[in-house]
C-alpha cells in the first residue's frame, strides 16, 4: 500500500509504514489536492506550475505528467469517477461570477462539461461508489440563506436536490459511505452523516474535519490536538482524494487550498 501527501509545495508518495518518501512532482510552483485513480496507476492532482491552478495527471511513479485542463482561472479538487473513466472537478472559469463551479470531463481531460449553474459557490465534489452521483457543496442553491450545505446531483447533473441543513460555517469534503447510503461531511466544527435520502442528519464528533469511510464501514476524522496543524496531508492509493493529516492526533484543519 502505498500514500500520497502533500508535503510543503509538492506531492510526495510513502509507504503505509511512513518509510520510502519520495517526492514526484519536485517542479517550481505549488502541487497540491493528489487523487488516487480507482486502480492505483495515476495520481490526479493541482498545480499552480503555469498559472491560477490547473489539473494534471501523472503515473504512480511521477513520470507521464499530463496536464488536463488549460484555463486561466482556477481548476481544482480532483475526484475520479469509480470506473476511473471521469474526473470532476470545481472550476472558477465562469464569469458571473466567478465562485466556482462543478465541471466533469474524460481521464484525459477532453469533453470539459458543466454540471452546475449557481450564483453561489460550488465545490468538492464526490462521486458515490456506483457512479451514478456527484456530492457537492454549494452557499447555497435555493438562495435561501448564505450558508453552505450538502447537495446531490445525477453524473450527468441532473436531479439536483439539497441534503443537509444550513449551517452558518465551513461545510464541504462529502464522502460517501461503501454501500452508497450514508454521506459523512465536515459541518462547521463538527463531521456530520446523512442518509442519500436527506434525513437522519447527526453530529458525530466535534472538533473535527476531513472525514473518510474505512474498512467495515468504519468512519475515520482527524481532529484537532492543542491548536497544533500538520500541513502533511495524506491519501492512500484506493481512488481516494481525502486529504488528511498524515501525523496521528493532528489535523491539516484549514479548508481545502483553493
Amino acid at each position: 500500500m502505498k500514500i500520497a501527501f502533500r508535503r510543503d509545495s509538492e506531492i510526495y508518495v510513502m509507504n503505509a509504514d511512513g518509510s520510502g518518501q519520495i517526492n514526484l512532482t519536485n517542479y517550481p510552483g505549488v502541487d497540491y489536492q493528489p487523487c488516487w485513480s480507482p486502480d492505483g496507476t495515476q495520481i490526479a492532482f493541482t498545480s499552480e506550475r503555469t498559472g491560477r491552478g490547473d489539473i494534471y495527471v501523472m503515473n504512480a511513479d511521477g513520470t507521464g505528467v499530463t496536464r488536463l485542463t488549460s484555463d486561466s482561472d482556477l481548476d481544482g479538487q480532483p475526484s475520479w469517477s469509480p470506473d476511473g473513466t471521469k474526473i470532476a472537478f470545481m472550476s472558477t472559469r465562469d464569469p458571473n461570477p466567478p465562485n466556482g463551479e462543478i465541471y466533469v470531463m474524460n481521464a484525459d481531460g477532453s469533453g470539459q462539461t458543466r454540471l452546475t449553474n449557481n450564483p453561489a459557490r460550488d465545490a468538492d465534489p464526490s462521486w458515490s461508489p456506483a457512479g451514478t452521483e456527484i456530492a457537492f457543496m454549494s452557499s447555497t442553491y435555493d438562495g435561501k440563506d448564505g450558508n453552505g450545505a450538502i447537495y446531490l446531483m445525477n453524473a450527468d447533473g441532473g436531479g439536483l436536490k439539497r441534503l443537509s441543513n444550513s449551517v452558518a460555517g465551513w461545510v464541504g469534503e462529502p464522502s460517501w459511505s461503501p454501500d452508497g447510503t450514508q454521506i459523512a461531511f465536515a459541518s462547521d466544527i463538527f463531521i456530520d452523516a446523512i442518509n442519500t435520502n436527506g434525513s437522519g442528519q447527526t453530529h458525530l464528533i466535534y472538533n473535527a474535519a476531513l472525514p473518510s469511510w474505512g474498512e467495515g464501514f468504519r468512519l475515520i476524522g482527524s481532529t484537532a490536538v492543542g491548536g497544533t496543524v500538520s500541513r502533511v496531508m495524506a491519501i492512500e492509493n484506493r481512488g481516494g482524494c481525502r486529504e488528511r493529516g498524515h501525523e496521528p492526533g493532528r489535523t491539516r484543519a484549514f479548508p481545502p487550498h483553493l
